[in-house]
């Protein structure tokens, strides 16, 4: 009589769940106890080393770590701060300039064609401030591109630095320079010429945007100038001064 196939298997089935309960069986079995340490379990060695501990001499030394020598640091002076000046309060005027690159001594065709120039009103003068040249006449308006300090509205300025004067026929021009790199000016006695401080104007708010390559951020800049407004008031050339007088004012100069 042959044995069916499905014999096998059902052995080797029942073997498993077997060794699978006997595992378990055994897992149940082991129990963790907590075991308090007593006076009575602990070695005489170990309670004998409590009570005489082992001298600080005896036990190992390490090497301390060798550290820098620490450079001591130089005391900073506190040095005392100029107070900063009040934004509302006006500014000192500016230092007197040096005296102007003229001749002490004037030519004689001045004396000569002075008179004809002076007999033709009314004249242009080219001035110069702070370095700019502004050609102008009587009762022009100029408008500063700058704000000039230490000066108010109604002030009574005299322009005493100018290049050219002229009138329709006639005109006079500053020599040429003693000094390379500097600019040479009409003698300040040769005419008069006076402005009047208006004001003080200022320019409409302008925004600026300012932005940088690869970056979203947009800074806004904002500014309003302000600039000081001059009217020329006269323009006058005087009588050449007399040569005696010139001799006078080149000693005293001296």
């Amino acid at each position: 009589m042959a044995a069916s196939p499905a014999l096998p298997f059902r052995i080797f089935r029942r073997s498993l769940l077997d060794t699978r309960w006997a595992t378990r069986s055994s897992l149940r079995r082991i129990t963790t106890v907590q075991h308090a340490a007593t006076s009575e379990s602990v070695p005489e060695s170990l309670l004998r080393l409590r009570a005489h501990p082992i001298p600080t001499r005896e036990l190992p030394t390490t090497a301390k770590p060798t550290s820098t020598p620490s450079i001591p640091k130089r005391k900073r002076r506190d040095r005392p701060q100029a107070p900063l000046p009040a934004s509302n309060a006006p500014r000192a005027a500016p230092p007197q300039p040096e005296s102007l690159l003229q001749d002490d001594q004037i030519d004689p065709s001045i004396y000569k064609l002075l008179p004809l120039l002076k007999s033709q009103p009314p004249y242009y003068l080219r001035t110069h401030i702070h370095g700019k040249p502004y050609l102008v006449t009587q009762g022009d308006t100029v408008r500063l591109p700058f704000l000039m300090h230490g000066v108010s509205q109604g002030d009574i300025l005299r322009l005493n630095r100018a290049s050219l004067l002229g009138s329709r026929d006639y005109t006079l021009k500053a020599g040429a320079p003693r000094e390379a790199g500097k600019m040479a000016y009409i003698d300040e006695r040769l005419f008069t010429c006076r402005a009047r401080v208006m004001g003080v104007e200022m320019e409409p708010l302008r925004v600026k945007e300012k932005t940088k390559r690869r970056q979203r951020h947009v800074k806004h800049v904002k500014s309003k100038h302000r600039y000081t407004v001059l009217r020329i008031m006269e323009i006058t050339v005087n009588e050449p001064p007399v040569e005696g007088d010139a001799e006078k004012l080149a000693k005293d100069s001296a």
